[in-house]
């Protein structure tokens, strides 16, 4: 019997977006567009280089992987999340967070240690782009100590994040929790996360997939062109065939590219005014993922998932509040 329709497993991070210049980047040498991996120190340095700018959105608990299983929490979905935080109030906040959101998380949780917890700084440009600047904090030290295998032995389908392969306890975590999701027959999904993850972690990647490959796998078109090596998506598209049962490449506002196993599916994408893409791809995963749980086609949970995305890119911060995730609903049912 399952207990959890999604067993997740990521960094636990405190977001804070704040609003910024192209020319504010050239300046503070963040790389646009992708997650860079700080110290506290550089984290602070840039905080205080931006005291005088806008913060567009207020402190979130976050994550890749967290704002994936909320977003399907608030979908309606039966959730866990495995994750570490630090004996801290930013700690004390994160678990207040995913309990307002109905996700469970392991009793350890409530035993944290000394230490930080991990803080994303989201630097928001006009194009919507963001650039993240993380310090991962007691994340880093996430390991198999923080699995709890019953719960994910009565779990449907257990969702893992990429951002973890730069973490070597982390990697670990994620490997063991995805043998033992196969060896229980849980499926799996994992998400490739960030084209500098892939850049760094190509080979680590590989290994959290392992040989005989994850049964859905997320990616966004430079992600996916990354990891196969490859100028095309067609190309991109058949290479990850190696590697999963069935996939969704996030194409931005071009909606989705899908393929179940069988056939490829396209998702359109609503056209909206982005202005903060930050938590796009993890929106558009844990709308998915309540889609196929609840027995939806693959295109119209993909249909689903673009909606959700769209929703999340027409506003500032990662999440949507509890009732945007009502109305997507009603939007699917009434279409």
């Amino acid at each position: 019997m399952h207990q959890y329709d999604l067993y997740g497993i990521g960094a636990a991070l405190l977001d804070t977006e704040i609003e910024v210049t192209d020319s504010d980047l050239q300046t503070l040498g963040v790389d646009k567009g992708v997650m860079t991996l700080v110290d506290d120190t550089r984290q602070q340095q840039l905080v205080d280089d931006l005291q005088n700018h806008l913060v567009t959105a207020s402190h979130a608990c976050g994550g890749s992987g967290a704002n994936t299983i909320i977003a399907a929490s608030y979908f309606g979905l039966d959730t866990f999340y495995s994750c570490k935080v630090a004996d801290d109030d930013n700690g004390d906040f994160y678990r207040d967070n995913l309990t307002a959101a109905g996700v469970d998380f392991p009793k350890a949780l409530h035993n944290a240690e000394p230490g930080t917890t991990g803080k994303c700084l989201v630097l928001i440009t006009p194009d919507a782009e963001r650039s993240m600047n993380t310090f991962l904090g007691i994340s880093a030290e996430l390991s198999v100590n923080e699995l709890d295998r019953e719960a994910l032995s009565k779990s449907r389908w257990t969702y893992i994040e990429g951002y973890l392969v730069s973490s070597p306890t982390g990697r670990a975590a994620a490997i063991e929790l995805r043998q033992h999701a196969e060896a229980s027959g849980v499926k799996t999904a994992l998400s490739l996360s960030d084209p500098m993850m892939v850049q760094l972690f190509h080979d680590g990647l590989k290994e959290m997939i392992g040989d005989n490959g994850v049964d859905l796998l997320f990616c966004n078109r430079e992600e996916a062109l990354q990891f196969c090596k490859t100028e095309t998506l067609e190309d991109a598209a058949q290479d990850l065939r190696k590697y999963c049962r069935a996939f969704a490449i996030t194409l931005g506002a071009d909606g989705a590219l899908l393929w179940d196993g069988e056939q490829e599916h396209r998702a359109a994408a609503p056209q909206v005014k982005a202005i903060d893409t930050n938590g796009a791809g993890d929106m558009f995963a844990g709308a998915f993922l309540y889609g196929i749980n609840r027995g939806m086609a693959f295109a119209d949970a993909g249909e689903l998932a673009c909606r959700a995305a769209a929703q999340v890119v027409s506003q500032y911060g990662p999440r949507l509040r509890a009732e945007q995730h009502r109305a997507l609903l009603g939007q699917v049912a009434d279409a």
